[in-house]
């Protein structure tokens, strides 16, 4: 396996929090566009449609692109990854279709919770598995106590809106859709960890991404034309187009950061990244009905304990309280090592 640069959280975790931002601008701009087109799919289509010519023009512009690239058609044949990871951008696609199917039954924040509970679980999963490019991370109780910490403080920051969702009969089924699709999501991050690492830049693994999942949402808008008509026509403002590029932003960050983090602590920051922007978003650009609570801030904040506590020392790996006894640190095991 290629060796590749480790970063620091102190580096990783501050640009997952920025790319985390991306999303709920993302999900902004491509709000306004389905408004706009009467489309929330076609919105989804454009957006990736978008970030597929961003990632093919960076991919010829700079020679790190164009070398990783060349190493897609080696890598599938040279096995160097299961070849099924090249299409781990369909899970952004179903992610887009459990939000297009549910969100009008749930609500955001009920859909909210239930996709990033599912990430934060399949996160501790992922790293104890050791599916991604950092390999496995041991299962200390304080990645446990902030992942948990995480899904209540994601509750807890949209606790005022929870009542959008209705009966618990109206969306107890419906809810498994973004369940799943967060479950997903941390598998995705990993796939994108690996290929990218194999590719040698996350630029291919970011471009993959948006090839496969823009051929799974025109697939799913053809049918959805066949059965009920297009839309309204593509409207003039640019600032519509921006989802694509921001896009960009959180699935190239993500790959680039989950082979020194792992994908839990990457989700973590990118979660409490989400939380951020949305926030900001809510006091400097508020949605019409929108309103800035103290739940809302005061679970934002908690959100960002839960990461710092995942992320101390005392999570390095072999110093967990996990570990089982008898079994050698690191440092130990190079002394006993033969000669």
């Amino acid at each position: 396996m290629p060796n590749a640069v480790r970063m620091s959280p102190l580096i990783g975790l501050p640009l997952s929090l920025l790319a985390g931002v991306a999303i709920p601008s993302q999900a902004r701009v491509n709000g306004a566009l389905g408004e706009r087109l009467d489309d929330g799919l076609a919105a989804a289509l454009v957006s990736f449609l978008v970030g597929l010519v961003v990632m093919v023009g960076i991919s010829l512009a700079l020679p790190r692109g164009r070398a990783g690239a060349g190493q897609l058609i080696p890598a599938l044949r040279e096995r160097r990854f299961p070849r099924y990871y090249v299409l781990a951008g369909m899970i952004g696609g179903y992610f887009v279709l459990s939000q297009t199917l549910t969100v009008a039954v749930l609500g955001v924040a009920v859909f909210t919770v239930a996709a990033v509970a599912g990430q934060t679980l399949t996160g501790l999963v992922v790293d104890r598995l050791g599916i991604g490019p950092a390999g496995k991370k041991a299962l200390t109780v304080m990645r446990v106590v902030g992942a948990v910490l995480t899904i209540a403080a994601v509750a807890w920051a949209v606790s005022p809106k929870l009542g959008a969702g209705g009966e618990p009969s109206e969306w107890l089924l419906p809810v498994l859709l973004p369940l799943t699709a967060g479950m997903l999501m941390s598998f995705q991050q990993a796939m994108n960890g690996t290929t990218g690492m194999h590719y040698g830049t996350p630029i291919t693994a970011t471009l993959v991404n948006f090839i496969s999942g823009t051929v799974l949402l025109a697939v799913m808008w053809g049918i959805k034309v066949a059965v009920s008509g297009p839309g309204n026509p593509l409207p003039g403002e640019w600032w519509l187009y921006l989802g694509g590029p921001l896009g960009c932003i959180f699935i190239g960050v993500g790959a680039l950061l989950v082979r020194s983090l792992g994908v839990l602590l990457t989700s973590l920051g990118l979660i409490g990244g989400q939380l951020i922007g949305s926030l900001l978003l809510d006091i400097v650009f508020p949605a019409p009905g929108s309103v800035v609570v103290a739940a809302t801030v005061l679970g934002t904040l908690l959100t960002l304990l839960a990461i710092v506590l995942a992320t101390l020392p005392w999570n390095m790996p072999g110093g967990g309280p996990f570990r089982r006894r008898g079994s050698r640190t690191p440092a130990k095991a190079s002394r006993q090592r033969p000669q």
